[in-house]
């Protein structure tokens, strides 16, 4: 997994300048996390942050910790079996360089496995905006704090599906 917050899976590689300035470049890799919570924490020192995309909801509970992520009682590599779910899972935090520093506990119900990696993704930046308001600058350029509202559109009555229609007869 690469460190570069360019390596985001939300954005494409083939259109990213190349050459950062050397500010932009120091910048990125300093992110410093604060001691203490912004928001404050739950009765068990939780912070949470909530991601929907497409039908999938995924509440997240992030605490100081050692890095472990569990999503529904469950391994990330146990329960996502895709590289792409599991980087997006990922994502904010290794753009922050701050992958050991949090235990993150995910509950994801509904959708399919990038809708539910897509939510967990978000509920993650929005745990770690609230945690820390600096953080927010970083998560919003990488795209982690953008929920994508893209979703299924509604069959119609009298069709077959969202668009497809029915073989036209003329006799």
């Amino acid at each position: 997994m690469a460190e570069n917050p360019n390596d985001s899976p939300l954005i494409d590689p083939n259109i990213l300048n190349k050459e950062k300035p050397a500010e932009e470049a120091k910048a990125s890799e300093s992110v410093s996390v604060a001691a203490k919570p912004a928001a404050k924490p739950d009765i068990g020192g939780f912070i949470w942050g909530t991601g929907r995309r497409k039908s999938s909801v995924a509440r997240v509970r992030i605490r100081v910790g050692q890095g472990k992520v569990m999503i529904n009682q469950k391994q990330v590599n146990e329960y996502f079996c895709k590289p792409q779910d599991r980087n997006a899972v990922w994502a904010p935090l290794t753009a922050l360089n701050i992958k050991d520093h949090f235990d993150i506990f995910i509950n994801v119900q509904g959708g399919g496995t990038t809708g539910q990696a897509g939510a967990a993704m978000l509920g993650i930046a929005r745990a770690l905006a609230a945690y820390d308001p600096n953080l927010v600058g970083p998560l919003r350029d990488g795209g982690y704090l953008t929920r994508d509202s893209r979703m299924v559109e509604r069959k119609k009555p009298g069709q077959r599906g969202a668009r497809r229609r029915f073989q036209f007869s003329k006799r």
